[in-house]
């Protein structure tokens, strides 16, 4: 897994490349994990249970139907969430955020370690229902209740994989060398800043004149003021 730029992800808006997305390790575990997750709610689904004389279904694991529920849900779930995961993969080199980053990868984290620990829990639980069965007629659906248990133990392992790559991207956490976004780059909200409120108490200055054009301006008043006077004195 390479390792690098923000949580295991190079920046945003590069070239998509099929080929290398398919041999990347975790979308391979993801498949693996959604093609286990079938296995596990479709071989239940289909031979788990029973109709009996009544009309009423049971479920061929000591006639426990929350242990087919139970490895029904889980598996359904698994199903989903690993296109979604999948899914999350190609958009994740397109996040330009480095928050949205760490939000997936935190999620990612945090639910594949508990279905890794949902699957422990069903494949122990569906084993020990299983050893209390009575052999259905025929041996009809043993070979499928037999295969949900065997891939749920395997999936115990897969989804702790996918776990162990989120912490891997947790832990790598963001290269300096990774260019954010404006987002989760403060410096980048202080690329255009506002011209300064003008203060009303603020007055321009003139430049001052130089000491002869002073004196120019002090004798052609004076001059002014000759001639007025002379003007209005009474002949």
């Amino acid at each position: 897994m390479d390792i690098g730029g923000a949580y295991g992800g190079g920046k945003a808006g590069g070239a998509f490349d099929p080929i290398a997305f398919v041999q990347r390790p975790i979308v391979i575990l993801r498949a693996v994990c959604w093609l286990f997750a079938i296995i596990v709610f479709g071989c239940i689904s289909s031979e788990g249970w029973r109709e009996e004389s009544n009309g009423k279904e049971y479920c061929i694991i000591n006639r426990d139907g929350n242990a087919c529920n139970y490895a029904v849900g889980i598996g359904v779930i698994a199903f989903l969430a690993s296109m979604g995961f999948i899914a999350g993969e190609y958009l994740f080199e397109q996040m330009s955020s480095v928050k949205t980053r760490k939000h997936y990868v935190l999620a990612d984290l945090g639910f594949s370690a508990f279905w890794s620990f949902l699957f422990f829990i069903g494949f122990c639980y569906l084993t020990n229902q299983w050893g209390k069965a009575d052999d259905p007629p025929n041996g009809e659906g043993v070979n499928n209740v037999q295969a949900s248990i065997v891939f749920s133990f395997f999936s115990i392992f897969t989804w702790a994989g996918c776990a162990y790559f989120a912490f891997l991207r947790f832990k790598a956490g963001v290269d300096p060398s990774f260019s954010s976004t404006y987002e989760s780059d403060p410096s980048a909200a202080q690329q255009y800043s506002a011209y300064p409120a003008s203060n009303d108490n603020d007055q321009f200055q003139e430049a001052p004149f130089s000491g002869q054009q002073q004196q120019q301006q002090q004798q052609q008043r004076g001059t002014v003021q000759v001639s007025a006077s002379s003007e209005i004195r009474p002949k």
